[in-house]
């Protein structure tokens, strides 16, 4: 579905994608109100969706489309998704799975049409098979899950990509308000949008944020995040741990990366190391997280209904590397527990 007020730009994407065999525009809207009517009637994949609109704007109708859409994903295509912009962050906090800057009318063909073709498919389908077939799956969502260690938490490391804002704001705001430990986060967004990124984290959940810097002692119940064109490790010497920010490639291709994050806390803290895999694409966060529970520590991983994109969780839940998959709140109610115990 296309959901833009210029006519003009619903007629080129939509030529844009009638160009790819593998997509279809199924319904156009031109404004957010008829988009909602449309979405009770039709099945859609990924909502195209522009932020500024007459009456309800997309990024305010953004949180009832994404509710209306049952499994549909929110594509932002806007000229305010430009790098930089706060209005991405917060389209991406409100469950958006991408943003996408909308080019001028010279532009809208050539390397766009490939980005958003890439983009789509990315993002991917939505699962409609019926309850009864979705047993066949079953497996992939109660996967066999390790113990939880019953040591003190010592660092809690999330990583997240597509969709995970959401995610990471219901898991942050599910915490106790101490947990005694630094929260370490790896998102994969642009350097640029960081600053925004971790404003939006301390603005919904009442945390210190801060985007790390090299060299930076962590604090218990501050949440660091990885700056945008480094991976966010730690090293130990002695009773003091600080950040070292590490612009190596990753084996994920992704900077930053979610497996050098993981790795080095597992060589930091142990069996006092936790983990947590939200919603993202591909494999990223999969070889931290085997270091992770090779050194003793424990990892968690989002549940397929609760995700966004399936990817990043499902290849740790698969491999059995996690001791509990279950929507965000859930799992940040399972850390409480652990804090909790060991106190």
């Amino acid at each position: 579905m296309i959901v833009d007020d210029s006519a003009v730009a619903r007629a080129i994407l939509a030529r844009i994608l009638g160009a790819f065999p593998d997509f279809a525009v199924v319904a156009q809207a031109g404004d957010a109100r008829a988009a909602m009517e449309m979405l009770d009637t039709t099945d859609i994949d990924i909502v195209l969706l522009d932020v500024e609109m007459p009456g309800a704007s997309g990024l305010e109708a953004l949180p009832t489309i994404v509710a209306a859409g049952r499994g549909a994903r929110v594509l932002i295509v806007s000229s305010m998704a430009e790098e930089g912009a706060e209005v991405t962050v917060r389209a991406l906090a409100a469950g958006a799975a991408d943003a996408l800057p909308k080019p001028g009318a010279a532009a809208f063909s050539g390397r766009f049409s490939e980005v958003l073709a890439d983009r789509l498919r990315r993002i991917g389908r939505v699962d409609r098979m019926p309850e009864a077939a979705a047993g066949a799956d079953e497996p992939l969502a109660a996967p066999r899950l390790r113990e939880m260690p019953d040591a003190p938490l010592g660092c809690l490391a999330l990583g997240a990509s597509t969709g995970g804002l959401p995610a990471l704001i219901d898991f942050l705001r599910a915490l106790p308000p101490r947990i005694g430990a630094p929260i370490l986060v790896t998102q994969h967004l642009p350097e640029i949008f960081m600053p925004h990124f971790a404003r939006q984290l301390k603005v919904a959940c009442g945390r210190p944020a801060l985007v790390a810097a090299d060299g930076a002692g962590l604090t218990a119940e501050t949440i660091h995040v990885a700056p945008g064109d480094a991976h966010l490790t730690l090293v130990r010497n002695g009773l003091e741990v600080a950040v070292k920010l590490d612009r190596r490639r990753a084996p994920s291709g992704c900077r930053p990366s979610v497996d050098p994050m993981l790795t080095s806390v597992a060589a930091a803290y142990g069996d006092g190391a936790l983990g947590v895999i939200l919603s993202g694409m591909g494999r990223d966060g999969c070889i931290g997280a085997r270091r992770l529970v090779e050194a003793g520590g424990a990892v968690l991983a989002q549940d397929r209904a609760s995700c966004s994109v399936w990817g990043m969780p499902r290849v740790v839940a698969e491999a059995g590397l996690a001791a509990a998959v279950m929507p965000p709140a859930d799992l940040a109610r399972r850390v409480g527990a652990r804090v909790a115990s060991c106190r």
